[in-house]
């Protein structure tokens, strides 16, 4: 069974700024977690279309109950391969992501659509879909609520990314203010604590027994 999610975005920048912002987006500081990206391939079709591929490596330290399923090298690490397709004269840019790292315990598939907002033709909407599944035996659903749950938040970071590259290149101030670094940093904090909880947990609950 597969988990289906589909979303909408509005960047308040027109299609062309947002195209450039778009190989630009790395590094910013709501995504730390991406290491590296490199161009594996790229090509112009007769018709003017951009094909690239890109792989990115990204930090993807998984639950406590989820690493004893993945070897030590890959429980904090991921490998990401990123296809899109550029047509400067439809003025659209489709992209499809999927991960190549520990894929049989999850995989998640994106698809966005990147087009001139029919309302506004200075802005750009983004159409996202997601698909994401588990061929762990008895675990799927758990794996596929918490590979959902991760890329919600995910979406909100990545638009937001995407929102201060773009002020960047507008020579904006980015919007990025204390408070909310420091709202994020006590969240990560929290849910760190929390996993540390339920593996203190698990381990006096496996005491009682021995």
């Amino acid at each position: 069974m597969v988990k289906y999610f589909c979303c909408g975005g509005l960047l308040k920048s027109n299609w062309d700024q947002v195209y450039v912002a778009f190989w630009q987006r790395y590094p910013n500081p709501y995504s730390n977690h991406v290491l590296t990206e490199d161009i594996i391939f790229r090509e112009v079709t007769p018709t003017n279309c951009l094909i690239s591929r890109r792989l990115l490596t990204k930090t993807s330290r998984a639950p406590r109950w989820m690493e004893r399923y993945l070897p030590k090298h890959m429980a904090s690490s991921a490998y990401i391969i990123e296809d899109s397709i550029v047509d400067p004269q439809k003025r659209t840019m489709t992209t499809l992501t999927w991960n190549i790292s520990h894929a049989r315990l999850m995989s998640v598939e994106e698809r966005c659509e990147y087009q001139i907002n029919p309302d506004n033709s200075s802005w750009t909407q983004i159409k996202r879909e997601a698909w994401i599944s588990s061929n762990i035996y008895g675990l799927s659903r758990a794996i596929q609520e918490f590979g959902l749950a991760r890329f919600k938040t995910s979406v909100t970071k990545t638009m937001k990314g995407f929102e201060y590259v773009l002020a960047k290149m507008q020579g904006e101030t980015p919007s990025r203010t204390l408070a909310e670094t420091a709202t994020e940093r006590a969240r990560e904090t929290a849910l760190a604590a929390k996993e540390k909880a339920k593996d203190l947990a698990s381990q006096a609950h496996k005491k009682q027994y021995v």
